[in-house]
């Protein structure tokens, strides 16, 4: 099973941290990808850009490493994000390229417009890495001139987070069934889906203390422990994460839960 998680800013996906690292221990491909580099972000005060930025990289690699994920940053621009069919076709050719069966990302009705973004192309890529003509369409460059299609293997970008160099290549569609999860929305339609993730749970408050001691975040990991322990309660376990899921293809069963 190939899982892509795909949110706005480093530490975003401290909500579904527990889950990826089950499914990289199961065996499982888990790709972290982030439309931006965070650069806004206030606690780094008068820092410059690059210094900024080279931070929000390390912070996304140390955790993808901690949890055994690869991982990938656009650079769509800290809360410029618009939601466009541009920036859905570049998550598009990184869907064609890692051909996730299960995307994770924001839920929809989030304050912060960069992460109902995220969520917003992150869906609509799903159908914009099924065509073919999409995908490998002709871009062209500052002077007008045409642009062949990236192509993402070998990218490295993959494992270091870079963004691709590379502009050559095909990419071939992905068509196979996507599960779509996006973090828990009371207003959702959706409905509700609890993971499991107790044998998780000091991984995910390790990714937690993490960002916790860099940002001084009020909110503690005491506190992240016990929010994970109330979801459990709703879902019959000890410690969960919250999802909704949107879109699900599964498998016959012989009774109903």
């Amino acid at each position: 099973m190939r899982i892509m998680a795909v949110f706005a800013h480093p530490d975003d996906e401290i909500g579904c941290i527990g889950t990826l690292a089950k499914h990289t221990a199961r065996g499982d491909e888990v790709m972290l990808v982030w439309t931006t580099l965070g650069e806004l972000a206030s606690q780094f005060g008068d820092a410059s850009h690059e210094e900024v930025t080279r931070i929000r990289r390390e912070h996304g690699a140390w955790v993808a490493d901690k949890i055994g994920a690869q991982h990938h940053f656009f650079d769509m621009g800290d809360s410029r994000m618009t939601g466009s069919r541009a920036e859905g076709l570049q998550l598009a050719r990184l869907y064609a390229q890692f051909r996730p069966n299960a995307v994770i990302t924001w839920s929809d009705d989030h304050p912060h417009p960069d992460h109902r973004m995220s969520a917003k192309i992150a869906y609509d890529a799903i159908t914009l890495a099924r065509i073919p003509k999409i995908i490998n369409e002709q871009r062209t460059n500052a002077s007008g001139e045409p642009l062949p299609p990236p192509d993402l293997s070998g990218d490295p970008g993959m494992d270091s987070g870079e963004d691709a160099p590379q502009q050559v290549g095909k990419l071939d569609p992905w068509r196979e069934p996507i599960r779509f999860y996006q973090y828990y929305a009371p207003a959702s339609p959706y409905p509700e889906v609890f993971i499991d993730m107790e044998d998780k749970l000091e991984v995910a408050a390790e990714v937690m203390t993490f960002y916790h001691d860099f940002y001084k975040w009020p909110w503690n990991t005491e506190r992240f422990r016990e929010g994970r322990a109330r979801t459990g309660q709703l879902g019959g376990v000890k410690a969960a994460e919250h999802f909704n899921v949107r879109m699900t293809h599964l498998k016959a069963r012989d009774y109903l839960d």
